[in-house]
C-alpha cells in the first residue's frame, strides 16, 4: 500500500567496510562508548547482519545497552536492526529476548513524539510475527486518536497490515475505520482509511463514497484520485453500478489537480463508449497538455489521446472536431511535444477543417520567422514544412495556398532543411497533380533570384528543367538564368572587371577626396570609395550563381548544364521557328562553354573535377547531335524514375499504416485459440510424439519448425553459469526489459552437506550498473532456491555480468568455498530497434557523426542481396535504400542502413558489396561503414557485424557437410 514518507524514516547508505568488526569489538562500543560510538557500532552491526554475519550474543547487549536511548538517530537505526534480526530460533519459536523488545515497542507507541510514534507504527507493518503484534494492539488502537495527522495516517496503515496478515488480532477493523473516516478532517488521513476499505470491505467504502458524493470536488487530490480508483474497479466488475457514479467521474474532471483530472479521463472512456464521454475525456486530455509545463507529462498525455484515437473508429471523429484545440498544444516550446502534436493532428485532418489548420500552420511558420533564433527554431520549421507536404497530397486543394506560402523558405539561408523539403514537396506534387505544375513553376520563378545555397539552387533548377513546359516558362527560366549568371563568357568578363577595378582605384588614390562647393559657399569633401564598393556589393547580391560558380561549385554547373539541356530540347518542340530554335540551342550551348572555360581558367577557388566536366561536356553533345535516344531519356526517362520512386515511397507509407493500424485485425473473434501442447489431435497426426518433440525443443535441438513455442524461446535466453561437477550448480534466465535486465539465476546444491551464507556476487562491465546486492540464504542437502538481480543499463554497449557463488559449511571450516561463473554477455541487439528517416536526414547524421568503424566483409555467401538481407536480420536495421534500387543482377551493391537505440542513439551503416572471382568461385567482399555519435555504439555494432559473419560462415559450413 502505497504512503507518502516520512523525511527522517530514510535508510541510510553505509558507506562499503574494509576490514568487517568482530562481535567482540562490536559489544565493547554498544556497553561502553558514548552516543557517537552506539551510533557508529549500531551501523556497523547491521551492515555485518546484511552481509550475512550471525552474530549470537548481541541481541542482549543492544537491549540493555542501546535500546534505553532516546536519541533520535539511534531510534531510526534501532528500527533497521529490529527489522533484519533473526526473531525466531531455528524450530521456530520467538526468542526469549523479544518480549522486552516488544515492551520497548509499546513504550515508544506511547512517546509524546510524534515521529517515534509514526515511524514505530511504519515499522509494525514489516512484522510478522504475531505473538509480537499482539501485546501492542491497545497501543496501536489509541494511536488513531493522536493529534497530529502524522500518527493517524500511520496507524491506519499499521491496522491495515495487521488485519491483512492476521486478521484474528484486530477482527472489528472495517467497523473500527469506518468510524475513523466519518470523523476524520485531514485527507491523508482520509486516503489511507478509505484505500483500506476498498481492500477489506468495499461495500462500506461505496456506501461511504454514496454518503458524500456532492462533495468529492472539495476533498483533496490524494483522496479523490483513490475514489476514482474505486470507481473504475466497482464499474468494471458491476456494470449496474455506472449510472450512479459516472456522474462523479464527469465532476472529477474539472478538478483542480492534473493527475486526478487525468485518472478521471481515463476512467470515463473506459466506462463509457458514448460520443459525449469520449470527447469530454480528449477535451480534458487537451487542457491537461495546454496548461502542464512538464514536458513528460504533455508527451504521456499526447499518447493517450493517440491510444483513444486507435481505440475505435467513432472516437477518430470525435476527436477530428477538436483538431484546433489540440493544435493549441504547439504554443509549447519543446520539439517531441510539437512533433507528436503536429503527427497527431495530421491523422485527424479531415477535408472539413484542413483549411483552418493549414492557416494556423502557416502563422507558426511566420512565427518561425520572426522569433530570434532559438535551439530546434529550424527542427520545428522542417516540421510544420512536412506536416504542410502531407496535408497538401493528402487534400491538393489546398495546395494553392501552400506553395507560395512554402517557396518563401527557398532563399532562407538559416533554413537549409525545411528549404529541401520545400522542394521534395513541389517535386512531388507537380508529379501527382499536373495541374498545379504552372503555380509551382511560377512560385519557384519568382523565388530563384534570392536563393543563395548551392543545394537549394540545384533542386530548383532541376525542378524547372524537368517540368517547364510552355514557351513562356522556358524563356522566363532561361532569362532568371541569364540574370543569375551576369555578362557572358565568364572569364573574359571576370578579368575585364579586374583589370577595370585597378584602373578605378588608382584614380581613386590620386584624387582620393573630391572637394565640392555647397550652398552656403563652404567646401565639403566626398569620398568616391564607398560608392563604388556599395555598387559592387549590390551586384553580387544581384548574382547568386555567378558567384557559387567563382567559389568552384561546379556540381551546381554540371546541374545547370542538364538543365539547359532539357529545356533546349523541349523548345525545340514547342517552337517551329527553325530560326529560334538555333538561337536557343546557340545560347544554352554558350552557357555550358563559358562554365567550361571557366572551371579551367584558374579563376575559381577550387578546378572543375572530371565527373563535372565529362557531364557539361555530355550536355554539349546532346544538344549537338539531338539523338531521338538521347532526347527520350531526359525528357521522359527522368520523370519515368522520379514517379517509381514515387510509388515505392508512397506503397512504404501505406504499408507502414497498415502494421501500425491497431483496428485492422487479422485475427477473428470467432477463430479457434491453439494451444501448443494440448493440439497433439492434429499437429502430431503424422505419429510424431509431444514428449519427445518437446524434448527435444528444451535441450536446444527443435521441435516442430513450423509451429512458434514459447517455451523454447525462453530457454534460448537461460545461461549456464556453471559446471555439471561443481557443488553448485547455477544457470541464469535473462530477462531484458528496456532499461533494466532482470537475472532469474536457480541454485542447485548438489552436495550432501548443509550450505549457509550462499551469497551470490556479481559485477559489471560497459555501462551497466548493479541495482542491489541478493540476500545470503541458507540450502540444505540436494536443495535448489532462485535468487533474483537486476541490473541496470544505462547506454547502448556491450557489456559482460560476471561473478561467483560463496558459501560456507556447517562442519565450521573457516575458508569461504567459491564457485566463479561463466560471463553472462549482454547483447546490444536487445536495446536496438529499426527505424527510419528521410535521405537529407541520413547525410546530416552522417556528416555530424564523428565516429566512425569499418568493418570488412569477409563471409562464405556468394549473392549480394542475400548478405545484405542476412546483414540486416543480425543487427535489427532498416534498409533505407529502395528495393527497386537493389533489384537486377549487378556485381556491385551498395545501401543505407539506419536503426535507434532506446535510449536515442542512432546507429547508421553504410553496405558497399562486390561480386569477384578466386580459385574456389564467387565471392562477397566490400566493406560495412558504421557511424554513431559515441564511441562505444560504433564499436559495438561492428562487434555484432563481425561476430554475424563469423557465424554465418559456421552456419553455411554445416549446411555444406549436411
Amino acid at each position: 500500500m502505497a504512503q507518502t514518507e516520512h523525511p527522517c524514516y530514510t535508510l541510510i547508505n553505509f558507506p562499503a567496510e574494509t576490514d568487517a568488526p568482530t562481535e567482540q569489538q562490536l559489544k565493547a562500543d554498544l556497553e561502553k562508548g558514548d552516543t557517537k560510538t552506539k551510533i557508529e557500532a549500531l551501523e556497523k552491526t547491521i551492515r555485518c547482519l546484511l552481509g550475512g554475519e550471525k552474530f549470537s550474543s548481541i541481541l542482549m547487549t543492544i537491549i540493555r545497552f542501546v535500546l534505553p536511548s532516546q536519541d533520535h538517530t539511534i531510534k531510526k537505526l534501532l528500527l533497521l536492526f529490529w527489522e533484519i534480526v533473526p526473531k525466531t530460533h531455528p524450530d521456530g519459536k520467538l526468542l526469549h529476548e523479544m518480549i522486552l523488545v516488544c515492551d520497548a515497542y509499546r513504550k515508544d507507541l506511547q512517546h509524546p513524539n510524534e515521529f517515534l510514534r509514526g515511524s514505530t507504527l511504519r515499522f509494525l507493518c514489516k512484522l510478522k510475527e504475531p505473538e509480537l503484534l499482539e501485546p501492542l494492539m491497545p497501543a496501536i488502537r489509541s494511536c488513531l486518536e493522536h493529534r497530529h495527522a502524522y500518527v493517524r495516517r500511520n496507524a491506519v496503515l499499521a491496522i491495515y497490515t495487521i488485519y491483512k496478515n492476521f486478521d484474528f488480532l484486530i477482527p472489528d477493523a472495517p467497523e473500527l475505520i469506518g468510524g475513523f473516516l466519518d470523523q476524520e478532517q485531514d485527507m491523508s488521513c482520509k486516503r489511507n482509511a478509505f484505500m483500506m476499505l476498498i481492500h477489506v470491505d468495499q461495500e462500506r467504502a461505496l456506501n461511504y463514497l454514496s454518503s458524500c458524493l456532492d462533495q468529492v470536488g472539495g476533498f483533496g487530490d490524494i483522496l479523490q484520485l483513490v475514489i476514482v480508483e474505486l470507481i473504475y474497479k466497482v464499474c468494471l466488475t458491476n456494470a449496474t453500478e455506472r449510472a450512479r457514479f459516472i456522474r462523479c467521474i464527469y465532476n472529477l474532471l474539472n478538478s483542480n489537480s492534473s493527475a486526478v483530472r487525468l485518472e478521471a479521463a481515463g476512467t470515463l472512456i473506459t466506462l463509457s463508449a458514448a460520443p459525449s464521454a469520449v470527447k469530454a475525456a480528449a477535451a480534458c486530455y487537451i487542457d491537461i497538455v495546454v496548461k502542464e509545463s512538464d514536458n513528460n507529462v504533455k508527451l504521456i498525455v499526447l499518447d493517450r489521446l493517440t491510444a483513444l484515437r486507435e481505440s475505435a473508429v467513432n472516437n477518430e471523429k470525435i476527436l477530428q472536431e477538436l483538431v484546433m484545440d489540440i493544435l493549441r498544444v504547439l504554443a509549447s516550446t519543446d520539439l517531441e511535444v510539437r512533433k507528436k502534436t503536429l503527427e497527431i493532428v495530421l491523422e485527424l485532418v479531415s477535408s472539413r477543417n484542413v483549411e483552418e489548420m493549414v492557416l494556423i500552420l502557416k502563422k507558426e511558420v511566420q512565427k518561425t520567422n520572426n522569433v530570434v533564433e532559438q535551439e530546434d527554431n529550424d527542427k520545428y520549421r522542417q516540421l510544420l514544412v512536412r506536416t504542410l507536404h502531407s496535408c497538401s497530397v493528402k487534400f491538393p486543394d489546398v495546395c494553392p495556398t501552400v506553395i507560395p506560402m512554402l517557396t518563401e523558405f527557398l532563399g532562407d539561408i538559416q533554413s537549409e532543411m525545411a528549404a529541401v523539403d520545400v522542394l521534395v514537396f513541389l517535386r512531388e506534387a507537380i508529379q501527382r497533380f499536373p495541374k498545379l505544375q504552372a503555380v509551382a513553376i511560377s512560385n519557384i520563378l519568382e523565388a530563384l533570384p534570392s536563393i543563395k545555397n548551392s543545394t537549394i539552387l540545384r533542386g530548383a533548377l532541376w525542378i524547372l528543367g524537368e517540368y517547364c513546359r510552355s514557351k513562356d516558362d522556358i524563356q522566363g527560366t532561361m532569362h532568371e538564368i541569364r540574370q543569375s549568371l551576369g555578362p557572358l563568357p565568364i572569364v573574359e568578363d571576370e578579368l575585364a572587371k579586374q583589370s577595370g577595378e585597378q584602373t578605378v582605384k588608382d584614380e581613386q588614390m590620386e584624387q582620393s577626396f573630391k572637394k565640392l562647393v555647397t550652398a552656403d559657399g563652404t567646401y565639403a569633401t566626398q569620398s568616391a570609395l564607398t560608392t563604388q564598393y556599395k555598387g559592387k556589393k549590390e551586384e553580387d547580391k544581384k548574382l547568386p550563381l555567378r558567384k557559387l560558380l567563382m567559389n568552384g561549385d561546379f556540381f551546381l554547373g554540371a546541374a545547370l548544364a542538364s538543365t539547359l539541356a532539357k529545356l533546349a530540347l523541349r523548345y525545340c518542340d514547342v517552337t517551329k521557328e527553325r530560326a529560334r530554335q538555333n538561337a536557343f540551342l546557340a545560347e544554352s550551348m554558350f552557357i555550358m562553354a563559358s562554365i567550361l572555360h571557366l572551371g579551367k581558367s584558374g579563376l575559381p577557388k577550387r578546378p572543375i573535377t572530371d565527373d563535372d566536366q565529362d557531364r557539361i561536356g555530355l550536355c554539349l553533345k546532346v544538344l549537338a547531335d539531338r539523338s531521338p535516344v538521347i532526347i527520350r531519356i531526359f525528357e521522359e526517362d527522368c520523370r519515368r524514375s522520379l514517379a517509381t520512386v514515387l510509388q515505392v515511397k508512397q506503397k512504404e507509407e501505406k504499408e507502414q499504416e497498415q502494421k501500425t493500424r491497431k483496428l485492422a485485425t487479422s485475427v477473428q473473434a470467432d477463430d479457434p485459440l491453439s494451444f501448443a501442447h494440448l493440439s497433439g489431435r492434429s499437429d502430431f497426426a503424422n505419429g510424431e510424439d509431444i514428449f519427445a518433440v518437446s524434448l527435444s525443443a528444451a535441450v536446444g535441438q527443435g521441435g516442430k519448425k513450423d509451429t512458434y513455442d514459447p517455451a523454447s524461446s525462453k530457454l534460448n535466453k537461460v545461461a549456464q553459469l556453471t559446471g555439471f561437477s561443481d557443488p553448485l550448480y547455477a544457470e541464469a534466465y535473462v530477462h531484458v526489459n528496456q532499461f533494466d535486465i532482470l537475472l532469474d539465476v536457480l541454485i542447485v546444491n548438489q552436495t550432501d552437506d548443509v550450505l549457509q551464507n550462499v551469497s551470490l556476487e556479481l559485477a559489471t562491465l560497459g555501462d551497466l550498473k548493479l541495482v542491489e546486492k541478493p540476500s545470503p540464504i541458507t540450502m540444505a542437502p540436494h536443495d535448489f532456491a532462485n535468487i533474483k538481480a537486476s541490473v541496470k543499463v544505462a547506454s547502448t554497449e556491450n557489456g559482460v555480468i560476471f561473478g561467483n557463488i560463496v558459501y560456507d559449511l556447517k562442519s565450521g571450516v573457516s575458508d569461504r568455498n567459491c564457485v566463479y561463473l561463466n560471463n553472462i554477455q549482454v547483447d546490444i541487439m536487445d536495446y536496438i530497434v529499426p527505424a527510419t528517416c528521410t535521405d537529407l536526414e541520413f547525410r546530416l547524421m552522417w556528416a555530424e557523426f564523428e565516429w566512425e568503424n569499418k568493418v570488412a566483409v569477409n563471409t562464405t555467401m556468394t549473392d549480394l542481396r542475400t548478405f545484405l538481407n542476412y546483414l540486416i536480420k543480425a543487427t535489427n536495421m532498416k534498409c533505407l535504400t529502395p528495393d527497386k534500387a537493389l533489384s537486377g543482377d549487378c556485381g556491385f551493391m551498395a545501401a543505407n542502413l539506419y536503426a535507434k537505440s532506446i535510449f536515442g542513439e542512432d546507429a547508421l551503416a553504410n553496405v558497399s558489396l562486390e561480386r569477384s572471382y578466386d580459385m574456389n568461385g564467387p565471392i562477397v567482399t566490400g566493406h560495412v561503414r558504421i557511424r554513431a555519435k559515441s564511441q562505444g555504439m560504433a564499436l559495438s555494432m561492428g562487434e555484432k557485424i563481425t561476430s554475424a559473419q563469423k557465424q554465418s560462415g559456421k552456419e553455411n559450413k554445416t549446411r555444406t557437410e549436411d
